[in-house]
């Protein structure tokens, strides 16, 4: 039986050194630059004549776990709510009936703990 050794081409080993290196780098970096675009811990969104909405964006992030969720109906930058309402592709109340309180009451039949389920709880003015 014949073994067989490899040798790398002089070079060889660093170059591949190199080349581990630079896909370790660059798995850290877009993992932190994923971790780093999570957008404002609080948003206030503008609730029309019932007053703003403070919301809590981290800790749905964190217990929704997919942005789609929610950026399914609309893009993930600021004021992107009040734009497409005004643009007409968006009517008042509709991201507030089809996804906060309809999420949240299906959270609370299922018996979890579950953010607000009706608009005062929400909407503050002032």
């Amino acid at each position: 039986m014949r073994t067989i050794i490899y040798k790398p081409a002089p070079g060889g080993a660093m170059k591949y050194r190199w080349a581990v290196a630079i896909v370790l780098v660059s798995i850290v970096f877009l993992g932190a630059t994923a971790m780093q675009n999570k957008g404002a811990p609080q948003i206030s969104i503008d609730g029309g004549e019932r007053g703003t909405v403070a919301f809590p964006h981290h800790r749905h992030q964190d217990k929704l776990g997919d942005c789609n969720i929610c950026h399914g109906y609309f893009p993930q930058q600021p004021g992107a709510i009040e734009q497409l309402k005004m643009e007409g592709k968006l009517v008042g109340k509709q991201i507030m009936n089809k996804l906060c309180i309809k999420c949240h009451k299906a959270e609370k039949r299922a018996g979890n703990a579950a953010g607000p389920t009706t608009c005062s709880k929400c909407h503050h003015r002032g």
